[in-house]
C-alpha cells in the first residue's frame, strides 16, 4: 500500500477534528432522544452508561493519529458512518483508491 502524501496527511489533520465533532453531536442527540423515553430511569441509565464506554473506542470519538494508520482510519470512519467517500473529495486519488480497497476486503 502507498504511504500517504504530505497534502492527503495535512489535511486529515485538519477535518478529522469536525468530523468527530459532527459524529459525536449525532451521538448526543440519539442520546438525549433515549433518556427522553417512557423507560425506568435505571434502565436509561445503564443503557446510556455503556453505549458511552462502547462509543469512546470508536474513531469518531477518540482515535491516535498517525501517519501510518491513516487510510485504516478512514476506512474505519466510514464503517462507522462518521464520514462517507464523499467526505473525501478534497483529497488525492490514490487515498481514495486505498480506502476503497481497504473497504473491499
Amino acid at each position: 500500500m502507498v504511504e500517504p502524501s504530505k497534502r492527503d496527511w495535512k489535511l486529515y489533520r485538519e477535518k478529522i477534528g469536525e468530523w468527530q465533532e459532527h459524529y459525536m453531536e449525532q451521538l448526543v442527540k440519539e442520546y438525549a432522544d433515549y433518556l427522553c423515553s417512557d423507560l425506568p430511569a435505571s434502565t436509561k441509565f445503564w443503557e446510556i452508561e455503556k453505549r458511552i464506554k462502547r462509543d469512546r473506542k470508536t474513531p469518531g470519538v477518540c482515535i491516535e493519529l498517525r501517519k501510518s494508520d491513516m487510510f485504516w482510519d478512514i476506512a474505519g470512519l466510514i464503517n462507522d458512518k462518521v464520514i462517507s467517500m464523499d467526505d473525501l473529495e478534497e483529497f488525492s486519488d490514490d487515498l481514495k483508491e486505498a480506502v476503497a480497497l481497504i473497504l473491499r476486503r
